[in-house]
């Protein structure tokens, strides 16, 4: 016996439509490629040296970066160092703890000038940010 295979279809052949499919991948690909750019965050990028006798601070601290390049921030704002003299002098910066964070790469006679000036303005608690060796 036998049997007949009935391999034809009978409304012709059919495909799907991958079209809408790929637009909407397309999309979805353009979406999240833009909101991805949008979440970088913003500060100055310093890399703490690491310490293996540093103590955690939970002062309320001012905050002077010196980044790689020597460039000195007071908390967050670029200024200059005859600016920061004037600005740990007219205000009432001598009360806080003053918290130096460095680059690793920065130069050691940046991070001793800013030292020596806050030393020369009367500040006494000055602290330098480390990260703790693990």
């Amino acid at each position: 016996m036998r049997f007949k295979r009935h391999n034809k279809l009978e409304h012709g052949l059919r495909q799907i439509d991958i079209a809408p499919m790929i637009d909407c991948f397309f999309l979805l690909l353009i979406f999240f490629m833009l909101t991805s750019s949008f979440t970088l965050q913003s500060g100055i990028n310093v890399k703490l040296p690491k310490a293996v006798t540093s103590d955690v601070i939970q002062d309320q601290n001012v905050l002077v970066t010196v980044t790689s390049e020597n460039v000195i921030y007071l908390n967050g704002t670029v200024i200059t160092l005859k600016e920061l003299s004037q600005k740990l002098k007219e205000s009432n910066y001598k009360t806080k703890p003053l918290l130096i964070r460095s680059d690793r790469r920065a130069s050691v006679g940046r991070i001793v000038d800013v030292w020596d000036l806050c030393r020369n303005l009367g500040i006494e608690r000055i602290h330098i940010a480390t990260n703790q060796d693990q």
